[in-house]
Parts: structure tokens; sequence; C-alpha cells
């Protein structure tokens, strides 16, 4: 069952503003506008990315008017019918190309993994952002970008490349990361996929939580505690909607109401219609299909909004990307984040002396962590899956994302000691541990694995003392992370796990190098060797 919701504008939602922001932070207000290019540019846009003017349809969306909108759509709608009409030189006349990060970075081939890692950090580094007439929101601090055609800063990508920045003792910058996050939060009301007006429907997978951990690590409680507000409003984000869920309208926004009044979380994205980064391929998706456009939209955004965009797990069909239905489905490590987000905002407020809040996140962690179990733990194969809600079932489609239970301590021991030996009989391969086990073409299928697959899976094992098969696999990832980069001078983006004699993995775009995530979680992995 699907909620009909109107497109809103999520700035119009925005909430105040740190009542303490700097001046850097005033300065990087965002900018009125904030409308997607497909609303601002209308049939330019449709245009533009229908016709592959650029290889990547990215690169339009991020890059920067020359003129004001009104003018270049004036100037399009006169010029675009006459006979020697040049839409490439009419885009590039009226608009910046952005350039891609990290991709001309030359390695030195002297140095080793950790060494190129720590030489890229600058190189990845952006500095606060003033407003312009983009689609880039302006952030108050520096951050680091993943690198490739990913030029701004990305929510779930960023907790990852903070294992290594944490590693390599950049406190301001991990700081940095933590507060622009945390000004997102204010300011939007959540922190979007990216700090673009494109990615305003959505969010991606939580890890602010895990952010402030890491800051607290570094730091201490009392640099963590100041994000206690910021932490609630991000559970208010993922849990509105609640209180307006019945058996009648079992489903809004990002929660689902199950039997008995369980609540549990989806993903979502308000406006359903193609993504403007990947609107052609969303129009090719949609096209000749008996299912309603603006579902598939709809799944396909909210399929982004998960990270894995996209995988087998969203898929009716695993051949087929119009079957995709992100929206019907319970997410495993979604819910996991979110049990993980209630406990710290329950630790962090008895903390603050705030008994009754303390009392009343305890109680709705606990109350998760059962749910899940309830829902999405499968005693027969012995592994943690996405529950499918329309049909009442797990969805039957093994991936790592069942592995967050066990990095976040949902598992009990036998259950962590089954799913170990799932992970060891079906998942571990020459180069690490495959995404899911369906060859399908999408990039979140086999044979890729990704960096942050491999962290959570070797922490969740170690979790529970399965340190022999977690040290395997960290051997496996790390000597694939080295033999790419041995080839190539780079680190890549994800990585064929299966056929080592390949330097990437595929999916859905060309690999992109960099590539924060790797960079985090690879020199973690170093890191841990030499103590």
């Amino acid at each position: 069952m699907r909620t009909n919701l109107f497109p809103i504008t999520l700035f119009a939602l925005a909430l105040a503003a740190f009542s303490c922001r700097t001046e850097t932070e005033k300065t990087a207000q965002a900018s009125p506008d904030r409308r997607s290019p497909d609303e601002i540019y209308g049939e330019l846009f449709h245009a533009v990315q229908t016709s592959s003017v650029f290889p990547d349809g990215k690169t339009f969306v991020d890059c920067s008017p020359k003129f004001p909108a009104d003018t270049i759509m004036a100037r399009y709608t006169a010029a675009r019918n006459a006979a020697d009409f040049d839409l490439k030189a009419f885009v590039a006349e009226h608009f910046d190309i952005p350039q891609s990060g990290a991709s001309d970075f030359v390695s030195n081939p002297k140095h080793s993994p950790a060494e190129h890692i720590n030489a890229l950090w600058e190189v990845l580094t952006r500095r606060p952002d003033q407003a312009q007439a983009g689609t880039l929101i302006p952030l108050p601090h520096p951050f680091i970008v993943p690198g490739g055609r990913f030029r701004e800063v990305y929510y779930w990508d960023s907790y990852f490349t903070l294992l290594g920045l944490q590693d390599a003792g950049q406190k301001e910058m991990v700081r940095h990361i933590a507060d622009n996050f945390a000004y997102l939060i204010d300011t939007i009301g959540f922190v979007p996929n990216g700090n673009r007006t494109y990615y305003l429907g959505r969010s991606q997978p939580p890890f602010f939580s895990m952010i402030v951990r890491i800051v607290e690590e570094m730091e201490g409680q009392e640099a963590a505690l100041k994000y206690l507000p910021q932490l609630v409003r991000e559970y208010d984000f993922w849990m509105e909607g609640q209180k307006r869920l019945s058996e009648q309208n079992p489903t809004h926004r990002r929660v689902v109401r199950l039997a008995d009044g369980i609540v549990l979380n989806r993903h979502w994205d308000d406006q359903p219609r193609p993504r403007p980064e990947s609107y052609r391929e969303d129009l090719e998706t949609a096209q000749n299909n008996a299912r309603e456009s603006q579902a598939i939209y709809t799944d396909l955004r909210a399929g982004a909004e998960s990270g894995w965009d996209f995988s087998s797990r969203w898929l009716e069909d695993p051949m087929d990307l119009a079957t995709i239905r992100t929206t019907d489905i319970i997410p495993v490590d979604l819910n996991a984040l979110l049990f993980h987000l209630e406990s710290i905002i329950a630790e962090y407020a008895r903390l603050a002396g705030k008994t009754d809040q303390a009392a009343r996140f305890e109680q709705l962690a606990a109350e998760r962590k059962a749910h899940i179990v309830r829902y999405c733990w499968d005693e027969t194969s012995g592994f943690f899956y996405d529950y499918d809600f329309e049909n009442k079932r797990h969805t039957g489609v093994p991936s790592l994302a069942g592995m967050y239970p066990l990095f976040f301590k949902v598992a009990d021991q036998k259950q962590a000691e089954a799913c170990a030996k799932v992970i060891q009989r079906d998942f571990l391969k020459p180069g690490g541990v495959v995404t899911t086990l369906t060859q399908t073409g999408q990039q979140w299928d086999a044979p890729n694995g990704w960096a942050p697959l491999q962290w959570i899976t070797i922490q969740g094992l170690r979790q529970y003392g399965q340190t022999a098969l977690a040290d395997d696999i960290r051997n496996r990832w790390v000597a694939l992370n080295e033999k790419v980069y041995r080839n190539t001078g780079k680190m890549v983006e994800k990585y064929n796990v299966m056929d080592m004699t390949l330097d990437a993995g595929g999916g859905e775009y060309p690999v992109q190098d960099g590539f924060g995530w790797t960079n985090g979680v690879l020199l973690r992995l170093l890191t841990e060797e030499k103590k």
C-alpha cells in the first residue's frame, strides 16, 4: 500500500538554525530558490538530459548558470527552433561545466597505500561554500567529497571516510563534518542524500549517530553531547507521521504500521518524478511499463535513499529494474541504524540529566530491537533479511544488509554464529565479501564488494567473537585494494571481489576514483595491522 504525497518544498519546513551560529554559518545560508534544476529549466532540462549532451546525467545538474534562469529560458525559447541551433553550444555558453574531484590526481608510485590516502585528504577537501545560483547547498565548514563525479558531501559515505580521518588524527575535519550535518538538520530538518537541491526529497542511511560517536571518541562526551538536539530532530524526521498511521492507512512517508500496531521504517522520497541526475535512465526504466510511472520513480528514488542504488534487494524480478518496489520493504539495515539512533539518544539524554527523555528512548530502542528480530530474522536459513510488508514475508534476498544487526548488537550469540556460517559459506570470495549472491548487472549485487559493507561485516563478526573469519575477510579485502592500487595508482569506489584479475567493479555509472569511503575503511584496517 502506498501513501499519496504531493511533492513538498522541504526548505519551507526548515527548522530554526543553531542558536549560536557563527558568522561563517550565516554567510553559508542557502539561497531562496531551492528548486531542483528540472523544475527551473523545464523543457531545456528535458532536452539536455534526453539528448545526452553530457555522457553522465549528473554533469548538467551540477552546472552553475552564468545568467539568471529567466534569461537563460527566454534565450532558449527564442533560439531552439532555429535550423542551426546547437544545444551543446547553447549549454556551454550559458553554464559553467563542473570538474570532477581527484580524477586528475597523479599518485606517487613510491607511496604506500596509506601514504597515498593521506596525500588524498587535501585533494578531496572542499572549503566552506558561498551561496550561489547553482544546485550546491552551501555548508559552513570544510568537508570531504568522495571523488570523481561526486563533487559534494554525501551522508553515509562520510561516516566511513571518518574512520580514516580519525586514524589520521584529523580531529578538526571530523568536527567540521559533524557540524555540517548538524547545520543541515537545523536548517533543512534532515541530512539530505548530498548537499544539492536535487537531493532534497530524500536522505541516506542515518549514520549521524555514528559520526557523533567518533566525535566522542576523539574529543570526549562533552563535545558529543552538544549534538543531542540534532540527534532527536533527525529521529523525528524518520518517524514523521507515525501518529497518522492506522489499520486503514498503514504507511506514511518513512513509517509503516505492522501487526499489533508495531511501527518500523522504510525508505522514501517526496518527489515522484525522475531523478534529475539520472533523468534519461529513469525515463527509460518507466517507459512501456504497466506500472504507474510515478510509482516507479518513487521506488527508484527510495532505492537511492537506501544507498543501494540499485540492488536485487528491491526488485521483484532481479533482472528487471522496472519491478523495483523499495517502498514495500522494511530494510533490516535502516532499522538497525535507527535502533542505534534511539540508543544513543537515550544514552546522551541520561548523561544530560534528561531522565524522562532517556527512559522513553531506552524503551523505543528495546522495542525496535525485538521488532527487528521478529520481522527480519529467519531461523531456517540462519540469517537476517529485509521484510516485505505487503506480502508479509521476508524478501528472501540474502545480502550484507543482514550483518547490520551484528554490527549494532541486535543479534544474540546464537544468531550471530549462524550468520557467520552463512557469510563463510556463501558470501566469502577471493577479494572479501560479496554484496549479494545474485549477478544482475546492478552495482549493489554480485560480483561487487564495497568498503562500507566490508567494515560492517568485519566489525559485526568481531562483536561476537568471530575473529578468525573477520580477519580473513579483512586480509582478502586489503590485498585486493593493494593490488588495484599497485596496478592503477588509485583507490576506487567499488571492487569485483570474485574475479581478482579485474581492477574494479561495474554498475550504474563508470567506476569512480578518489575514493572517500574506500580510503577511510582501508586506512583503518591498515592501522589495525600495526597495533
